[in-house]
């Protein structure tokens, strides 16, 4: 039992400490950031590709931000209505031939994604979301890191308002766990990208050589990381290039982040399946970062769950370092608990709250995956 405690502690620890830590002095040992910056001719042909459904209302806004763009090549923009129901030609009508649209009977945003990679005529793909916002020089910085050619993919960088404002992480039940979250989640891709690839892309903004880009299969939950993975699988690089900037706002409540989060922890459990090389160290360029950081998350709730059970165990023997370590556990738990049941505004409670959901929504996310069996398709 104590070995049992012992190495799920390592466990947890590497995970989140350890291997963000290792992959940080990696990138200042190897530092393969790219000295190509840009095209001295011309600039590549690209087309941004928007999956909707029923996002009317949004879509003006969002097709003036990117038509709006600092690009010097070819901008194509297609939008692919998913079965939309609310008039989403009429809202996009005032724009003419600056876009295309393309509209589909209801069938998921994979054969969405598919059907504008199947049109589109730009050498680079960009993936967009309605919700979001692009800085106006989002798709220039994007696009720059592919004069290097290694680099089949690149993501952007992801802003939430609660990293920006105290007020909007106030606002939310978890904005200040989640915006302490994703500070370390790109500090992590920083690093990965120097060594040589990050292990996906922020589906807000992200681009891909066409050439790259594989059909996905039906029930896809991550295009933005399956995707971004297969490229990597081909012996290309997938960058993280923070200055391509977009902005999101963080979910207003731990319910709505646990099922995002959810369905993004479901996805990497389906990845595994779908492409199965992942796990393998020839194969795999970055296997080490992937069974680390990717296949670690979904392994942290498991370990979590034999800490408390071990501490129980142990601490019934009286051992005072079991005993220490299991109300230790029950502080922080019962902290994230006050923090769910009475909406506490404490920021620690909050940041308590964050790190249960997001490790309660992997267990969610394999439960969710074994009653969607079509997800495997």
């Amino acid at each position: 039992m104590k070995s049992l405690f012992w190495l799920s502690v390592v466990v947890v620890l590497y995970v989140y400490i350890g291997y963000p830590a290792l992959v940080a002095l990696w990138a200042r040992v190897v530092n393969r950031t790219s000295r190509v910056r840009g095209f001295e001719g011309d600039w590549p042909s690209v087309s941004i590709i928007l999956a909707v459904r029923n996002e009317a209302s949004r879509l003006p806004a969002r097709v003036s931000n990117l038509l709006s763009q600092q690009y010097a090549g070819t901008l194509e923009l297609i939008v692919v209505s998913d079965g939309s129901t609310d008039a989403t030609a009429d809202a996009l009508a005032r724009f003419g031939d600056r876009l295309r649209l393309i509209e589909l009977r209801p069938s998921g945003k994979p054969a969405a994604l598919n059907a504008g990679a199947r049109v589109a005529k730009g050498n680079i793909l960009v993936f967009a979301d309605a919700r979001q916002t692009f800085a106006p020089d989002a798709l220039e910085q994007l696009i720059s890191n592919f004069a290097d050619s290694s680099v089949g993919g690149v993501t952007g960088g992801l802003i939430l308002d609660c990293e920006m404002d105290a007020a909007s992480a106030a606002a939310s039940e978890v904005g200040d766990g989640v915006g302490l979250y994703w500070k370390y989640e790109k500090w992590i891709r920083r690093s990965e990208s120097r060594v040589w690839s990050t292990l996906g892309a922020t589906g807000a903004i992200y681009a891909l050589r066409r050439s790259l880009w594989r059909p996905l299969p039906e029930g896809t939950l991550l295009d933005d990381v399956l995707a971004p993975m297969r490229a990597v699988l081909a012996g290309f690089r997938i960058v993280f290039d923070e200055r391509a900037i977009a902005f999101d706002r963080a979910s207003a409540d731990a319910a709505s982040e646990a099922r995002r989060k959810t369905r993004t922890l479901a996805g990497n459990y389906q990845i595994l399946a779908l492409e199965p090389q992942l796990l393998l160290p020839v194969v795999n360029p970055v296997w080490i970062q992937y069974l680390s950081h990717k296949v670690g998350r979904l392994v942290v709730p498991w370990v979590l769950i034999a800490i408390l059970a071990s501490s129980v165990a142990l601490a019934a023997d009286g051992g005072y370092v079991y005993i220490a370590a299991l109300a230790l556990q029950l502080a922080f738990y019962g902290l994230a608990a006050a923090g769910a049941a009475l909406g506490s505004r404490e920021r620690l409670s909050r940041v308590a709250l964050t790190f249960v959901m997001m490790n309660y929504s992997a267990l969610a996310g394999l439960a969710a995956l074994g009653r969607r069996r079509e997800v495997w398709r």
